[in-house]
């Protein structure tokens, strides 16, 4: 066989499978770099999603610790009565994080890809203020609040209603959809 004129001087062939091997290792790279706490707060004006959801500029956050009735959530009166708890729920976070810009401490991120965070305003944690007004249940961290709410009938705790968790399940919305995962790389 004859040998090219061009020769094959500076053409180096890396050995077989290096390349899908340094592919994984950059999306992997990638990945964990996007799924580690950001260590810088994030401080601004915030304005409410739900009753445990806030956007603060760009970005979507959970509150940690806590667990408040959906915005389609319905609870119970004593009398028996209906009413929207998810949507007092909502309006109590929107009037807390009207007063006061909200610093919060990213801790990760949920399912749906949202930042995880523990958020104050003026100083205050918002997530005790919810759950010591009776508007979201204690998930870690704020049981002496859950505690004084329950004894006093606050919130949604002044008659019955159903966990979150236990209605987000009933109702078909505890799953992320099979894209959600990809669109949270873009928030």
């Amino acid at each position: 066989m004859r040998q090219s004129v061009w020769g094959n001087r500076g053409r180096v062939r890396p050995p077989r499978g290096v390349l899908p091997v340094l592919a994984l290792l950059a999306v992997g790279a990638v990945a964990l770099a996007r799924w580690q706490p950001d260590a810088t707060p994030l401080v601004g004006p915030a304005t409410a999603i739900d009753g445990d959801t806030l956007r603060l500029g760009t970005a979507r956050i959970r509150l940690v610790g806590l667990d408040a009735p959906e915005l389609d959530q319905t609870c119970t009166r004593p009398d028996g009565a209906e009413w929207s708890c998810g949507t007092e729920a909502k309006a109590f976070l929107a009037a807390a994080l009207a007063r006061h810009d909200v610093a919060c401490t990213r801790q990760g991120r949920d399912v749906y890809g949202r930042a995880l965070a523990r958020c104050s305003a003026n100083g205050n944690d918002i997530g005790a203020a919810l759950v010591a007004a009776g508007w979201a249940i204690d998930e870690g961290g704020y049981a002496a609040e859950a505690d004084a709410a329950r004894a006093g009938d606050l919130g949604i705790w002044s008659g019955s209603f159903d966990r979150p968790s236990t209605w987000r399940r009933d109702h078909g919305t505890d799953r992320p959809g099979p894209w959600e995962w990809m669109r949270s790389w873009f928030q």
